[in-house]
Order: C-alpha cells, then sequence, then structure tokens
C-alpha cells in the first residue's frame, strides 16, 4: 500500500485513509455484536479524531499520565467508540478483545467513558455539555499550573504549556451547560482551549431543525472565542487537511479560546444510514453493515477487521509518544535546574502532599462567641492561602455571602481586564452566576491536576449544581463546595432561597460527603480534614459538600472527633455532676447543636441524664468502625432525638423506631431567621418535649398523663 502523501500542509497517506476507515468498520461491529450503541457520530467524526490522536495532540500512549500531555475530552460521550477506537489504535492499552466487548458487563469499554476505568480516558462524559465545561475547567487549571511553577516564561516556551481538546456535539450546544461554560471561557480568554462542533444536523428525534435554529458560530463569537467552519469534502466526508489547518490556525490563536465547526454526515458512509437519526443510537444492522464494508473496501464477510499494515501505522504513536516525552524531559530538567523552590513545590504538590507546618496556620475560635460558620470557613481559607498555594476556588457571583475570598488582591482573570487584582494566575475565581458549570469545572480543574479547587454558593442552588456533583462523587474527586445559607436561617428571602430537602437529597447521592458543622471550631476540623483525604495516603479521593449558616452560632471547644463524622459533643452526668451512662441521646448538625445543648440543660435539670452527639457528617460517621459508633450511639439506649432544620430523611436509621425527629417537612417562609425557627418548632423546649415524649413511650406512660 503506498504511503505517499496526498495533501502539501498535512502528511496524509492512503494507509492514514485506511486506519479511518477501519475505525469506522470497527464502531459498525462493536455495536452490531452487542446489539446496542451509537455507530453513526463514531463513523462520521473517524477522520477527526484520528487527526487529533495521530497528528496534532501531544501525548505518549505508554503514559497516560504524563504531566506534559495535552487532554482531549470527549463531551458527546454517547460516541463512546469515537474514544475507545483511537485509544486502541494508538496503544493505549485497548485492544481488539476490548472493543468486542462493547458494553458489557467488566469490560473497558462501557457505554460512555469512565474516568478511572480505561486509560487515557481523562474525565467521565455521560450527561451532553458537562464534558464542555470540564475542557474550560481543565484549561483554567492548566493556566493556574503553569502560574504556580512557570509564570514568567514566554508563552509556548514553559514545560506546563499545552492544550485541551474537546469534541461536542449538536446535544452539548443545547445544553445551558455548554453556554454558561463557554461565556466563561472566552471571558477568561482560554487560549490553550480548542473545542471542536460536531455539526451533523441530526439528534435523536430527527433533523435539529426540530428545536434549533440559532447560528452557533455567531453565539460562540459573541462569547468572544475564535471561530472557524471546516466544510465537508465534496463526497460528504470530514476533510482531514482543512481540520488540521484549523486545528494549526487555533494554535497559534492565543489569546482566545477556539472553536471549529465541522459540517459532517452522520454515519457516512452507510449507504442508507447516513444522515439519519436511526444512525444516531442503533445498530445498523446486518445489510447496511456489509453495504458499507463495501463502500470502503472492506470483506463484508470478516469482522472487526484490522489489517497488520494498520495497527503497525497507528502504533507509531507509542514512537512519536515516547520521543515527545524525551523532549518535554529535556525542557523540564532545564526548569528544574533554574527553579529548584518551584520544582520542590512541583513535586510536593504532584505527590498529593500538604506542605510542613500547614495546620498550625488554622485558626483557632474563641469558645462561646457567636459566629457565622460561614465566616469561620472564610477565615480559614484566608489564613491557609498563604501556605497551600495549590489551593484555589470562589464563587457563583456569592463570594462575599459564600466568604469565598482567599486572596482579596488577585483574581483569577485575564490580561486585559480592567478590574483592581486582575491577574492570570490569580488566587480567587469568579465563575460568575453560573452554578451548574462551575460546578463541572471544577471537576474539570481536579481532573487537570496539581491544584485543590473549591467554589461557593447557596445551599439551595445546589440543584442547580447537582448532576456535575454526582459526576464529581462518580470519579471521586478532590473538590469541595462551599454551600451557605444551609436552613431557613437564611430568614427573610424566603422559601425559594431556604433549602429544605437538599442535605438529604445531597446525603443520597453515593461517595459525595456532606459536612454540617455546628461552630466555627468544628469548621476548623472539617476544612483539615477536608485536605488531609485530599492527599494520597487516602487512596480513592471523594468530593466534599460543606453546608454552612448564615446566622451566627455559639462557639463550643474544639473536639478533634469531629473529624469522625460524630462524636459527643457534651456526655450525661449524674446527680453528683460526674459523667454517667445517658438515658436519652439528642443528635444534632451546624446550627440545631445549639438546640441539643440548651434541651440537655433542661433535661439534665430535671434529673434525665443526657448526652449531646453533634454529627456534622453521617458518611465520615459510618466510616468508623462499629466499635466506635456504637461508643458515641449505645445501642441500649433506644431514646433518641435528632434535629435538624431540613426533612428527616436522614436520621430515622439513626434514632430506630422509638425515637424521635424535629425537622421541617414543608417549605419555608420569609421572615427573620429567630421567628421561622421558633414558629417551626425549632426551639430547645420542642427537643426536650420530645425527648421526654420518648422516655414516656418507652416507660408505657402516656404522654397526656404526665
Amino acid at each position: 500500500m503506498s504511503t505517499k502523501p496526498t495533501t502539501t500542509d498535512l502528511e496524509w497517506t492512503e494507509l492514514d485513509q485506511r486506519a479511518v476507515d477501519t475505525a469506522r468498520v470497527l464502531a459498525m461491529d462493536s455495536v452490531q455484536k452487542v446489539g446496542n450503541g451509537h455507530p453513526g457520530t463514531a463513523m462520521s467524526l473517524a477522520p477527526a479524531a484520528y487527526t487529533l490522536f495521530q497528528k496534532v495532540m501531544r501525548h505518549d500512549p505508554a503514559d497516560a499520565d504524563w504531566t506534559g500531555r495535552d487532554r482531549f475530552v470527549l463531551s458527546a460521550g454517547h460516541s463512546s467508540l469515537t474514544l475507545y477506537i483511537q485509544l486502541y489504535l494508538a496503544g493505549f492499552g485497548l485492544e481488539l478483545d476490548d472493543l468486542k466487548a462493547f458494553r458489557t458487563w467488566g469490560s473497558k469499554t462501557p457505554g460512555h467513558p469512565e474516568y478511572g476505568h480505561t486509560v487515557g480516558v481523562e474525565t467521565t462524559t455521560g450527561p451532553l455539555g458537562q464534558g464542555v465545561a470540564n475542557a474550560v475547567g481543565m484549561a483554567m487549571a492548566a493556566r493556574y499550573e503553569r502560574g504556580l511553577f512557570d509564570p514568567e516564561a514566554a508563552d509556548g516556551a514553559s514545560p506546563f504549556d499545552h492544550h485541551i481538546y474537546a469534541i461536542a456535539g449538536d446535544g452539548c450546544l443545547q445544553e445551558g451547560i455548554s453556554g454558561e461554560a463557554s461565556s466563561l471561557a472566552g471571558h477568561q480568554k482560554l487560549g490553550n482551549l480548542i473545542l471542536l462542533w460536531d455539526d451533523n444536523h441530526i439528534s435523536i428525534e430527527g433533523d435539529t431543525e426540530t428545536a434549533v435554529s440559532e447560528d452557533t458560530m455567531k453565539r460562540y463569537e459573541a462569547y468572544g472565542w475564535h471561530v472557524q467552519r471546516v466544510e465537508p469534502k465534496e463526497n460528504g466526508d470530514l476533510d482531514p487537511a482543512a481540520l488540521y489547518a484549523a486545528i494549526k490556525a487555533a494554535q497559534a490563536e492565543t489569546e482566545r479560546p477556539s472553536f471549529i465547526a465541522m459540517r459532517s454526515i452522520i454515519a457516512w458512509p452507510a449507504p442508507n444510514a447516513q444522515n439519519t437519526e436511526a444512525a444516531h443510537g442503533s445498530a445498523l444492522g446486518d445489510e447496511e453493515v456489509a453495504a458499507t464494508k463495501r463502500v470502503l473496501g472492506f470483506d463484508p464477510e470478516q469482522t472487526f477487521e484490522v489489517s497488520d499494515e494498520v495497527l503497525a501505522h497507528t502504533r507509531k504513536a507509542l514512537d512519536r509518544g515516547r520521543e515527545a516525552k524525551a523532549e518535554w524531559d529535556k525542557g523540564f530538567a532545564a526548569w528544574r535546574t533554574a527553579n529548584d523552590e518551584r520544582a520542590a513545590e512541583f513535586d510536593r504538590i504532584r505527590a498529593g502532599e500538604l506542605p510542613e507546618g500547614w495546620e498550625e496556620k488554622l485558626p483557632e475560635f474563641e469558645t462561646g462567641k457567636g459566629i457565622a460558620t460561614r465566616a469561620a470557613s472564610g477565615k480559614i481559607l484566608q489564613a491557609l492561602g498563604p501556605v497551600i498555594p495549590e489551593l484555589w476556588g470562589g464563587s457563583a457571583d456569592l463570594a462575599g455571602s459564600n466568604n469565598t475570598t482567599i486572596d482579596k488582591t488577585s483574581s483569577f482573570l485575564p490580561e486585559g481586564n480592567p478590574l483592581p487584582g486582575a491577574d492570570p494566575y490569580g488566587r480567587t475565581v469568579h465563575f460568575g452566576i453560573r452554578e451548574h458549570s462551575m460546578a463541572a469545572e471544577m471537576n474539570g480543574i481536579a481532573l487537570h491536576g496539581n491544584t485543590r479547587i473549591f467554589g461557593g454558593t447557596f445551599l439551595v442552588f445546589s440543584d442547580y449544581m447537582r448532576n456535575a456533583v454526582r459526576l464529581s462523587a462518580l470519579m471521586h474527586l478532590p473538590v469541595t463546595y462551599v454551600w451557605t445559607h444551609d436552613s431557613i436561617g437564611l430568614g427573610e428571602d424566603g422559601p425559594t432561597h431556604q433549602p429544605v430537602e437538599h442535605l438529604a437529597s445531597l446525603r443520597a447521592i453515593p461517595g459525595l460527603n456532606v459536612v454540617r458543622p455546628a461552630d466555627a471550631n468544628e469548621t476548623v476540623v472539617a476544612w483539615r480534614e477536608i485536605l488531609k483525604r485530599y492527599t494520597k495516603e487516602f487512596g480513592k479521593g471523594a468530593p466534599h459538600g460543606l453546608a454552612l449558616t448564615r446566622q451566627g452560632v455559639p462557639t463550643y471547644e474544639r473536639n478533634e472527633d469531629a473529624a469522625k463524622g460524630g462524636y459527643v459533643l457534651f456526655e450525661a452526668e449524674g446527680p453528683n455532676g460526674k459523667s454517667t451512662a445517658p438515658e436519652v441521646v439528642l443528635i444534632g448538625t451546624g446550627s440545631e447543636v445549639q438546640l441539643a445543648v440548651e434541651a440537655r440543660e433542661q433535661l439534665q435539670a430535671a434529673g434525665v441524664p443526657t448526652r449531646v452527639v453533634s454529627m456534622p457528617s453521617v458518611e465520615w460517621f459510618e466510616e468508623q468502625d462499629q466499635g466506635y459508633r456504637d461508643s458515641v450511639l449505645p445501642p441500649s439506649v433506644k431514646a433518641r432525638v435528632a434535629v435538624e432544620a431540613g426533612i428527616g430523611l436522614t436520621w430515622h436509621r439513626f434514632v430506630g423506631d422509638a425515637g424521635r425527629i424535629v425537622s421541617l417537612e414543608h417549605f419555608g417562609a420569609s421572615a427573620d431567621a429567630k421567628v421561622l425557627f421558633r414558629e417551626f418548632g425549632f426551639t430547645a423546649d420542642a427537643v426536650a418535649e420530645a425527648a421526654r415524649a420518648v422516655l414516656d413511650s418507652l416507660s408505657g406512660i402516656d404522654a397526656a398523663q404526665r
């Protein structure tokens, strides 16, 4: 087979074209074998994916986690074969049997790409549009990483300079999250981001004329992106030479993110299935697959046909990767020699370690003094900022309320931004009023590596973020959500801003740790524990959601057992004032712990030995061994009351059949916080009354006869 180049700008041989057509055959056969999947987009995108993986991106298939690599995000995750086939051809570790096992139990090729499951997959992309926001986050992280380690280098001269490539489909760009993220990317002038749009005009319901009539390219121009259009060949196939030229122009544009619209025909060149909605999400059928193989010059009687010549050609990506990494290593070694201190910081951060002495910088809050936990969190961040440079973050336009300004003098904003403190490598991120994309961008930042990210908004708006939060948990990502205004304590803003079901709903997400500290000192322990859990010694990471108060709450002595999720804040006492076995246990979180403490005083005064348990994190508590959990909540003590200003769904398993829950099973109202707590029954009297009712019930005495 000839290897003579067929274009002057891009070395594209007949063997390259055969490799692209092989990818199309593998896409058809993989879906046909399992009986379901999305073949059409993988077929039409084969030239684009091949061009990226074989001609454009800097990567080493033998070292998929190489710091200097370009990143690739397939936002159109349903077309997972677009990625899997390139990973196979380039030598990332997938083999033909993995493609044959597509979408089956235990395979390396699940229906959508899953981070941590398949080598070479940079992020889990299922819900459309998430990948666009992930890519924006990665581009932000790449800039911040450069600022940490090599800020003075000229553009393109640093070992930390690399590109983020993403492929999005029509569905991705219809989802609002992609618009949020793209708006921020344009504002941030992320010149290291290149987004390829598969403009195939087909969605599940047919031609996209059913739902879309906007000029997408003009929309991206309005966002501040560099925009190009790549037209197909006369036969309708994607043109690799034109795409390559557009990518090169995008790489040269360093002041703006780049958007490349690729007009394609879904399922090209299937004789009957191309340009149909059926090709989007269904197997083509044996006859259509055979007919398409004939068009491409493949044997219709064979399945999963890959010639040795094609595979040897595409696996040269391993040689190119090794050479690219060796060249990068030289530049990296020179950087290390010239930057001893920064190199030591890089090694520490890369190893997942925290700087020595960082815990000594944590503040200690005076007992008795009332302080909102959101305010305490803000002071903690400002104390840690100078000693943990990789820690950065901000808010969805609520920094003053969320207390997420880590450095008031430094904002992550591009060159040319007129605001005071604007710095392309700044510490404080202004995500804008874009909660959903903020969460997904945080995922992208965490996936990129070498930094630690947090982001804030009101707890009630976690609803806007939920899909991305779920993906944080699915990928075990070390991101921290700072959710403030955590209850009806928000007050006058009313029920639209007062979370009721949110804590229970978030606790229902597997792998998400929700932490609702009772006071300022518990907030210190919470932040310390979160940061410790983001070190490699803890193994798989997990996202954390801090739920923090707007209103001031009393400050108690710091108890390190708060890091265990639940602990004895105040022990039961006998008549002599010494600790004794409790007759009743009161369990509280957040601002309601103080109600349990006050109720305990009433019960103790009445001769009822009462223990108060503060449980800032149900998830952390349930990680503890049974012995510790029983020491906090003795199985022999059936009289239990839990109190939380939200629905009681979380607490049934802790109070048992005999216990009571003081909860809020309806929406709030607009009034002063103190009025709301009183009117809705969140008082020490109500908690004490619930405890007495439980005790009476257990002793067989009707409450009315007390």
